[in-house]
């Protein structure tokens, strides 16, 4: 038997264990530390005490009578929302977060005890722990309601077991939105507590301490410090990596294409041409390598003879896209509003939440947005069928028969969840705009268009494709037209965006295809267009692509997408460059060391399979313990044969050209708990240390000095000077290293077209700009 031992501060064994009871007749067990000795007592019954009596002069507590209804939620902005849907016998407490994890201080799980966790409820918590305790005390009913996850199961089985409440008296309610209909149906059907989700969490938790607390301590001493591993993390490294070192290897090919402009035969010479692609050379498809084998074929088209061979009329439907998923939440806000996928989970969690939208309090605003599932509730269907049908922008006509069913893509996604939409559609961006702010409006109106277009009809494009068939006098040719014009615009109308964020144009023919052209037709060549390309390397991971491609692969959950993208440049790892992950020397050596000592971990499949295992461990098909043992065996091996034979790598520090203005020695690049700092290479000896200033290669217009890249603390990026305070210049904008053309004054990336003069307020297009 354990207990906390008040000398070690911490659980130990306790020796001569002996079963006694309270003055009050509460049983309890007392005995010494099995350590140093001391005096040790632990409440609760045990086997010992069967057929024993507590003493006849027992004094029994009164017990109160308890009152009233406590519902438990993670956080005082979720408490708000929840408040004001329920009645005043109803009392709501936020947890802020977990109350209750693994000590940080050690590995907390014994290996050789079925893995058995010791968890603590941190310092920081223990008076709102306390608190919950004693209002749970006297509570009549208790609610848990946390998330809907995974992790949110676990938080609401950590809270009971930390406030010691009373199973009978405790219920679970979940619910995908925070509106009151929602609310008020969750309560009306409380459940118990999911114990195959509480185990899948902590057995994920589990693993990832093992290998966490495992390969981090041999990075420290074998690379540097502040250096950690995980199951995700480190096969996100290796993707980028490996990705990287494709480019590295790439070598371009240089290869040909040849586009010809044609005329009807007899038409006027100005008459508009439109453009045809070779895609034929007797009968094969054309490859042509360089130039020298260009010409000759170029010089055979100018004296053929063409004509239309085929026209092809027809339509193709476009249909609209899924509601989104947390992941291709994540991937859009990060191609079309630049969000990283922390800050559109830290914006998604407010719009959940609740938000004060002028009607007397928060209002949730979306549903639960950590899902990997694309299934839509009836009658937000309903809803939303309704609002297109009525809306005089729209109408019956952008309607589809039958609600669109989706797919969900992800391989094993939770059905029972909800994808992410608007808790109603009535709640229009214009309508709400003036409370929220910038960020939030942003991404609430990519979250609404989305659904909303989820629910119409497709788009109808007409579309045309001519054939043209040429003789010369040593090859044939065929080339082939092919343009497009929007016939009904359909989703298009209120979801019209493209990869890179823009608004689309209405869709139009660009090849130009006169619409009278018929097959026989003679045409005119008016002008051959050869061009040269060379392939490219494939492109470097972005945060979008990186979390599609996890996704693909079965790899992590829709709750740790977001974190893991934080740790790989938080670690140094990676560092971003036009939104772009590119590895660091150090990211590169760790990965490589773990591809040599932990393939396993770094291995995509294996991941996945480990993701799969947990997913069954979710589904009551096996237990937790199997499946974290099945994976300590082996990798235990791994452990200690990386601490003999891992070698130490010397990364080395990064100089920074400066000398210490304390000791003389060089100043250079370290890392700490917060990130980068410059440090002193003579530590410990000198301890003279400097913040990191993230320089942009631009001197300030007021002092001269660097112009340095900093964030405000809700994370926005603005530019400000290194002198700061004595320099007080900042700029929302991003400050350009060319002066302006007019009168040399700072420059700014105004928009992704135009930069503006910050002296004179003169525009310029960024194209026309020189270094």
């Amino acid at each position: 038997m354990q207990a906390y031992c008040m000398k070690c501060k911490e659980k130990r064994e306790m020796k001569d264990a002996t079963p006694v009871f309270t003055a009050t007749g509460t049983p309890g067990t007392k005995g010494v530390c099995a350590v140093c000795g001391t005096n040790m007592y632990r409440m609760g019954s045990t086997e010992a005490h069967e057929g024993m009596e507590p003493p006849k002069n027992t004094r029994r507590r009164k017990t109160k009578e308890r009152k009233g209804k406590l519902v438990i939620v993670e956080s005082p902005a979720k408490a708000r929302t929840i408040g004001r849907y329920l009645g005043k016998e109803y009392r709501v407490k936020a947890s802020v977060g977990h109350i209750r994890d693994l000590l940080k201080s050690k590995l907390s799980v014994d290996v050789d005890n079925n893995f058995e966790p010791r968890y603590r409820v941190p310092n920081e918590k223990r008076d709102v722990m306390k608190e919950i305790k004693a209002m749970a005390k006297k509570a009549k009913e208790i609610y848990l309601a946390t998330d809907l996850d995974r992790e949110g199961e676990a938080i609401a089985w950590h809270l009971m077991e930390a406030a010691d409440m009373e199973q009978e008296l405790t219920k679970r309610v979940i619910f995908h939105e925070i509106t009151r209909p929602a609310i008020q149906e969750a309560f009306r059907n409380p459940i118990g507590l999911n114990m195959d989700l509480v185990n899948a969490q902590q057995g994920r938790r589990i693993l990832d301490r093992l290998v966490g607390y495992s390969i981090s301590p041999i990075l420290w001493k074998k690379v540097r410090g502040r250096l950690s591993a995980g199951r995700v993390q480190s096969v996100a490294l290796r993707l980028i990596v490996e990705r990287e070192r494709e480019i590295e290897a790439f070598v371009p090919d240089e290869y040909w294409t040849i586009e010809a402009e044609f005329r009807p035969s007899g038409a006027p010479k100005d008459t508009t041409t439109y453009v045809a692609k070779l895609s034929r050379l007797d009968g094969e498809k054309p490859a042509f390598g360089s130039e020298k084998e260009v010409k000759p074929i170029l010089a055979d088209m100018e004296k053929a003879d063409y004509e239309v061979t085929k026209v092809r009329r027809g339509q193709r439907r476009r249909n609209p896209y899924s509601p989104f998923t947390t992941s291709t939440m994540q991937q859009e806000s990060s191609r079309q509003i630049s969000f990283s996928a922390k800050k559109t989970m830290a914006i998604a969690q407010q719009l959940y939440e609740g938000i004060n939208i002028g009607n007397g309090g928060e209002t949730g605003l979306i549903t639960y947005m950590r899902t990997d599932s694309t299934n839509v509730a009836k009658s937000a269907q309903d809803e939303a069928r309704a609002y297109v049908k009525e809306n005089e922008e729209l109408g019956p006509e952008y309607l589809p028969q039958k609600p669109p069913q989706y797919e969900t893509k992800a391989k094993r996604a939770q059905e029972a969840h909800e994808a992410v939409r608007p808790t109603s559609v009535l709640r229009t961006p214009k309508a709400i705009k003036k409370h929220l702010t910038r960020d939030q409006h942003r991404l609430y109106t990519l979250i609404w268009e989305r659904f909303v277009a989820s629910q119409m009809a497709p788009a109808v494009y007409d579309t045309l494709r001519v054939l043209i068939s040429g003789k010369g006098k040593e090859h044939a040719y065929l080339l082939r037209a092919s343009g497009s014009s929007i016939k009904f615009l359909g989703f298009l109308k209120v979801y019209n965006r493209n990869s890179n964020g823009k608004v689309r144009q209405a869709a139009k023919d660009k090849e130009r295809i006169p619409k009278d052209l018929e097959g026989g037709q003679a045409q005119d060549l008016a002008k051959l267009l050869p061009e040269q390309h060379f392939t490219t390397p494939p492109p470097r991971y972005s945060e979008a692509s990186l979390v599609s491609t996890l996704e693909e692969n079965a790899i992590g959950r829709p709750s740790t997408y977001a974190p893991t993208m934080g740790t790989l440049q938080y670690r140094g790892y990676v560092e971003k460059e036009n939104r772009r992950l590119i590895p660091t020397e150090t990211g590169k050596t760790v990965n490589d060391l773990l591809v040599e000592y932990f393939p396993n971990i770094v291995d995509v499949k294996f991941s996945a399979t480990m993701e799969a295992d947990l997913d069954s461990v979710a589904s009551g098909e096996r237990p937790w313990v199997d499946v974290v043992s099945e994976f300590y065996g082996p990798f235990s091996e791994k452990v200690e044969n990386a601490k003999e034979n891992m070698p130490e790598v010397n990364v080395g520090h990064e100089m920074i050209d400066r000398k210490c203005p304390k000791c003389g020695h060089d100043l250079v690049v370290r890392w700490g708990r917060h990130g980068k700092f410059i440090g002193c290479s003579n530590f410990p000896e000198c301890r003279h240390t400097e913040p990191w200033l993230d320089k942009i290669g631009v001197t300030c217009p007021e002092d001269g000095g660097d112009i340095v890249k900093r964030r405000t603390r809700r994370g926005r990026v603005f530019y400000g000077c290194a002198n700061y305070p004595e320099c007080e210049f900042s700029s929302w904008k991003l400050p350009l290293p060319q002066p302006c053309p007019e009168c040399e004054g700072l420059l700014v990336a105004a928009n992704k077209k135009h930069a503006k003069c910050l002296s004179c307020e003169k525009k310029f297009l960024l194209d026309d700009l020189t270094e």
